[in-house]
């Protein structure tokens, strides 16, 4: 699985090898302290704190409180410099120019000792002509700037008005005006994360030669008419033309599979030139459409591009392309205030269900290509289709968009901006507008992103008055909010993408924030757009608490990593709640609210090893939560809940097709594994699509039906079925809290494993109910099918798929179960 995916062709960029020479400058590089005190190799791409680890000379950065131990490291202005031979004879090419596919992030360039240039943002592609200053031996500096002093000046430097925040909270330990530098925002600090600014050559850096012209990149869209009912691809080229004279030429795009070739004739004028083609796709043959996880394939198509130029020179490109449409429906709902809001996806409705992705890790370097599959694999595993990028971190890697796209994950992809006030000076808008530009282009041509967001809670931030700004002085920052979001980056992202939605914020009102403004007074109304949750003080385990919103696209609890039991159960039950809550209330409007589609918990994974809302530990091992929302998400779910003393099932469905299923609902006594009673429904058909009401008793009528029980002694399952094999997970609900419960023993649960090929059993046997029995195999990588279950049987049969090679002996040996009596 992992050769193939690296052996796939590149998506969206042009390969610099493909037309004149090409000259890699990975690898090895020096790296010296701004005094020159301390010289070090260093590796590209890399930065300055991985390269001090790798030789010993600091400790891990995450340990204990090295995050302040180090701050000298990000205090000082270090410098990267390579010596290097070109391989080929340089006088024999017209132009030649040096690539860096990002730099982190203030840094001056120069080349044999000649300034060429300055960098300035994390997010950009920075290409300098260093045609007349080349030669056959070079040496390459970037000197750096600290991005903690460079903010801070740029924010002294910023005299008319201050731009909050300043700093963020003492608690986070974190560097002051990460607002005033286009970087990693959370490198500064987070709630979740430590602070390490880092500095470095964080992507990759080369040297392209070439003669006539070159192939900058190139880029396609799948557009589908509506009137004529055909698919269509829209291709855009970028060169340089260095010939003196124009250059003619055709190109060729082919599509076997879909017995699509088209050939078309250009001619280039000399300097920067872009070639607009318009591909019909043969209406003849069927295209197969990509679809999210969970709806259907991901098929995509092989495409090359063929340029045939004067003078010889030939271009060929490849790339994959995958056909889709998306729509962002708002639209009046009858029998309630505002508008919906929810994506169709190649005409269908469907329900957004999933997580928010943070930075993998604070040192991008070693975010690798096996950990990016293990996460996002994670996420699949666990029936989510969708992962929202948030705005404080980067934009991802290529892989990381390649594997959502074969995965079938939905990408809500915000700009890198979140929960700040932003400048709006000619210099701050010119980089941003490079960035903008650069990343859409970048990454437009991936079915996985369906949607553009402009920031992260900047409409919450000014509109909620986060930063205590007077009411004289907020007409200043709204104008600065719509000058960035709407006149610069919605502008730039509309005239470079017309296939999928932007949004200006996250919590936005959505088409109601654009009728007032741009901004609304309530960015938080339940009637529109998205909302962000979070309540720490009320009951989690009381639904009624949670908003009946449209889309909820962050709301969480916060846990321990797997050393903690007790927090591990809070987490996971209350995001089952809150989860349960949204995915049952996206067919009704109760109160004039409802309609809910998209429920994206905060968040999937941890950048170091620490308490957070996560329910991947740092690494990818799967916390409690984690293997909670492997049911939450479940395609078919019965979800179970209490209202005055009436108890309801829902049964909700995500499936393309209606199915057939029964209703089994069970009821146990603490004190005893055999079912106190039992009972199911006539078959019936659920439909696709759909949350509906299966089954309504009152609770003093349903437990004196069954043997008189009490909401303290007894415990409800119940789980949908055909005839012959269940098609839901087995969910449950508690009718009293579990400190209350009467008859709850302490189980003892072993286990016996047994190897059946590259997966193994964990047959267990209980003496006991047993509520979250957690099983824990030590750091031996590798996820259960199950677990933080509820067992009520006697014996039940869990497997463990290792993620690396071990033993049924090293399981044996690392093993621990435990339930909730085991918690003092």
């Amino acid at each position: 699985m992992r050769l193939r995916l690296l052996l796939l062709l590149a998506l969206c960029q042009a390969d610099p090898a493909a037309l004149g020479r090409s000259l890699s400058l990975r690898g090895s590089w020096r790296i010296r302290s701004g005094n020159g005190s301390l010289e070090l190799p260093g590796r590209v791409p890399g930065c300055v704190h991985s390269a001090l680890l790798k030789r010993g000379l600091i400790q891990d950065p995450y340990y204990r409180f090295n995050d302040l131990h180090y701050r000298w490291i990000s205090l000082d202005n270090w410098t990267y410099s390579k010596k290097f031979k070109i391989p080929f004879n340089i006088s024999k090419w017209q132009k030649m120019n040096l690539i860096f596919e990002g730099v982190d992030t203030v840094a001056k360039v120069l080349l044999n000792s000649v300034p060429i240039g300055r960098t300035g943002n994390m997010f950009k592609r920075y290409s300098f002509d260093i045609t007349s200053v080349v030669r056959d031996v070079n040496s390459l500096e970037l000197r750096f700037q600290s991005p903690v002093l460079y903010a801070a000046q740029r924010s002294k430097a910023h005299t008319s008005y201050s731009v909050p925040p300043d700093c963020p909270p003492p608690v986070q330990r974190g560097q002051c005006h990460v607002n005033f530098i286009r970087k990693e925002q959370s490198s500064f600090s987070w709630d979740w994360g430590p602070s390490f600014p880092t500095q470095g050559i964080w992507k990759d850096v080369r040297i392209e030669a070439y003669n006539i012209c070159h192939l900058n990149y190139f880029m396609f869209s799948p557009v589908y008419d509506n009137h004529t009912q055909e698919w269509n691809l829209e291709i855009e080229s970028s060169f340089d033309v260095v010939s003196s004279k124009p250059v003619s030429g055709q190109v060729i795009v082919a599509i076997p599979k879909l017995q699509t070739q088209q050939t078309y004739s250009i001619e280039l004028q000399p300097g920067e030139r872009t070639v607009e083609l318009f591909v019909k796709i043969n209406k003849n043959v069927t295209v197969e459409t990509w679809w999210p996880h969970g709806h259907g394939n991901q098929t995509g198509y092989n495409m090359t591009i063929l340029f045939k130029l004067d003078g010889g020179l030939s271009i060929k490109k490849s790339a994959k392309v995958y056909f889709r449409t998306v729509e962002l429906i708002e639209e009046p709902i009858e029998g309630s205030q505002g508008l919906s809001f929810y994506f169709k996806i190649n005409g269908l409705p469907i329900f957004l269900k999933g997580s928010n992705w943070i930075p993998a890790d604070s040192f991008q370097d070693r975010v690798t290509s096996d950990l990016l599959w293990l996460l996002l694999q994670s996420a699949v595993d666990a029936n989510m289709n969708t992962l929202r990028v948030w705005g404080g971190g980067i934009y991802e890697q290529e892989e990381f968009y390649r594997l959502c796209d074969e995965l079938g994950i939905m990408v809500w992809q915000d700009f890198m901006f979140a929960c700040a006030l932003y400048p709006t000076d000619r210099d701050f808008l010119n980089s941003v507008r490079a960035e903008v530009a650069h990343q859409v282009r970048r990454l437009k041509c991936h079915p996985s992103i369906i949607v553009w967001g402009g920031n992260n809670e900047n409409e919450a931030a000014l509109m909620m008055n986060w930063y205590n700004i007077t009411p004289r002085e907020l007409h200043t920052y709204i104008k600065d909010y719509v000058v960035l979001y709407v006149k610069n980056i919605r502008k730039i992202v509309l005239a470079e993408d017309k296939t999928r939605p932007f949004v200006l914020s996250s919590p936005t009102n959505g088409a109601e924030s654009i009728k007032e403004g741009w901004l609304s007074l309530n960015p938080y109304d339940n009637n529109f757009g998205d909302v962000h949750f979070y309540d720490y003080i009320s009951d989690c385990w009381n639904w009624k608490v949670f908003p009946k919103a449209r889309f909820v696209s962050e709301y969480g609890y916060q846990s321990w990593p797997s050393f903690s039991t007790l927090e591990k159960v809070m987490q996971a039950q209350c995001v089952k709640t809150e989860t349960e809550f949204y995915r049952r209330s996206r067919s009704e409007i109760v109160d004039g609210q409802g309609y809910t589609m998209g429920a994206l918990y905060w968040q999937l994974n941890d950048i170091w090893q620490a308490p957070s809302w996560a329910s991947l530990e740092y690494g990818g091992k799967w916390k409690m939560l984690h293997y909670f929302a492997r049911h939450f998400f479940a395609p078919l779910l019965p979800v179970g809940f209490e209202d005055q003393d009436v108890f309801f099932i829902y049964g909700v469905s995500d499936l393309r097709s209606d199915c057939e299923v029964k209703l089994t609902v069970r009821v146990h006594t603490w004190s005893s594994l055999e079912p106190l009673c039992s009972s199911e429904t006539e078959r019936f058909v659920l439909k696709a699509g759909t949350a509906v009401l299966l089954y309504k008793e009152s609770v003093p009528v349903f437990l004196k039906n069954c043997g008189n029980c009490t909401r303290q002694s007894c415990v409800v399952s119940f789980y949908l079925s055909t005839d012959s094999q269940l098609v839901s997970p087995a969910n449950y609900h508690f009718l009293s809290s579990l400190s209350e419960s009467v008859g709850l023993h302490k189980a003892h649960v072993t286990a016996i494993i047994s190897q059946q090929g590259d997966t193994f059993a964990f047959d267990l046997e209980t003496s006991a109910v047993a509520p979250f029995v957690w099983l824990d195999v030590g750091s031996i990588p590798g996820r259960f099918s199950d677990n933080g279950f509820l067992m009520t049987e006697k014996t039940r049969t869990v497997l463990f798929y290792p993620w690396k090679p071990t033993s049924k002996s090293e399981l044996e040996q690392c093993f621990r179960v435990t339930s909730l009596m085991d918690v003092d």
